[in-house]
């Protein structure tokens, strides 16, 4: 579809410097109507004078969702469920957000007959393939626009310039040069400084957490309830998905909890450095983690972990709706059944500390596991386990005294002491 045959355009708009000014532009460049699409999953004030700003823009109107619990219920607990970190630090934030906002900008452009989607990811970033590829998933037929990859624009200081010019009021200013990215799960900061990955981060680039310096002295005990991997209750209180994730990020933020400063391999081949705020998430990961150490077995709980890193990668590259996705989903469901139970935990100056769990379903057996004398255990059956677990190295130490009358591991000879 040629640009001059585009009629109508649903843009992912989030009010920030780079969707507010890409209305003008795609009015300008494609002759286009507008429509803006915001998702709110949790970014809070942000979300106050968007619609006044979007049709200030020229957007014929704005589209705005509630996702919050949509967000929590069906992205971020599953997401939970699974474990899944990236590169061992990062809780997609970012990434896992990407794709509930896409599924739903596709469903607006349906509902308003338009014919193509754009949104604001740049060239060199993860967004513009999670985006794209949900786009692909659910309605290949529209027509993708990516104004970064086709406009002048090269730098958030060309992009200042462009909104100045065309009347459109942002907030990035060039003193303050930070994109964020803020939803329910997190608080991402990138660019600017942080370009620099020896410059440490100013104290004043955070804007949710709590300095763990300027934390409370006084530690707080919690309790989070868990019913087959799932998140329930704080403190003994039931919370829906939405409201359990903002009660408990505003329990971590006030203790300094989940600050990330990460350098990370991006999709597209170069890494980047970003600075994240996850409070609530590194409590319940944490969490969720502790319950199932005690409720799952050896071998399920070590497969998991390599679903898990799997699992990880397909949200941070975007691949949310694909089936293999859905097959490890299915899998980690499957895991869940049993995790049930209560996890205690102590929050001290950017610290989680786990102080006991607790569950009807535990395989944790104090009569086995216990030091004292007991009657459910034979000490005596580790004797010919070992000797069965050990038989593959044995069989080989002794082929090799046989050959050359050491084995490959054997210490060396002693010098010979020297006696005065």
């Amino acid at each position: 579809m040629s640009a001059s045959k585009v009629k109508k355009v649903v843009l992912a708009y989030s009010g920030g410097l780079d969707t507010s000014i890409i209305v003008p532009w795609l009015r300008e460049n494609y002759g286009c109507e507008v429509v803006c699409f915001c998702a709110d999953i949790g970014q809070g004030e942000e979300l106050s004078g968007l619609e006044a700003k979007a049709l200030a823009s020229g957007a014929s109107k704005l589209v705005l969702k509630d996702l919050r619990q949509e967000f929590a219920s069906d992205f971020l607990f599953p997401m939970l469920q699974a474990d899944a970190v990236y590169e061992g630090k990062y809780l997609l934030g970012t990434s896992i957000a990407r794709p509930l906002i896409a599924q739903w900008q596709v469903r607006v452009a349906e509902q308003e007959g338009a014919d193509g989607v754009a949104h604001g990811c740049t060239g060199k970033g993860n967004d513009q393939v999670r985006f794209e590829l949900t786009y692909k998933a659910l309605n290949p037929a529209l027509h993708v626009i990516a104004p970064w990859r086709e406009w002048t624009i090269r730098s958030r200081e060309d992009a200042l310039a462009y909104a100045e010019a065309h009347h459109v009021p942002v907030s990035a200013t060039l003193r303050s040069i930070y994109s964020r990215d803020r939803n329910l799960w997190h608080l991402s900061h990138e660019g600017g400084p942080l370009e620099r990955p020896r410059q440490e981060p100013e104290e004043s680039l955070y804007q949710w957490t709590t300095s763990p310096r300027e934390a409370p002295d006084q530690a707080e005990e919690i309790a989070l309830g868990f019913e087959k991997g799932l998140p329930v209750s704080v403190n003994g209180v039931r919370l829906e998905a939405a409201e359990l994730v903002a009660a408990v990020n505003a329990l971590g933020a006030r203790h300094g909890i989940g600050r990330v400063d990460l350098v990370e391999n991006r999709l597209v081949g170069m890494k980047s450095r970003g600075v994240y705020e996850t409070p609530g998430g590194t409590i319940l990961s944490l969490a969720h983690a502790e319950l199932e150490s005690l409720c799952l077995d050896r071998d399920v709980a070590h497969y998991k972990q390599h679903v898990a890193l799997d699992y990880a990668e397909l949200v941070y590259y975007g691949k949310w709706f694909t089936t293999l996705r859905e097959a490890l989903q299915a899998f980690v469901s499957e895991t869940q059944k049993t995790v049930t139970g209560t996890v205690h935990l102590r929050l001290y100056k950017g610290n989680v500390i786990v102080t006991g769990r607790e569950s009807s379903e535990s395989l944790y057996r104090e009569d086995f596991a216990t030091f004292a004398q007991d009657e459910v255990y034979n000490q005596r059956d580790a004797e010919g386990f070992i000797n069965l677990f050990g038989l593959p190295l044995k069989v080989r130490a002794m082929r090799e005294l046989t050959e050359t009358g050491r084995t490959r591991y054997a210490v060396a000879e002693p010098a010979e002491i020297q006696r005065d």
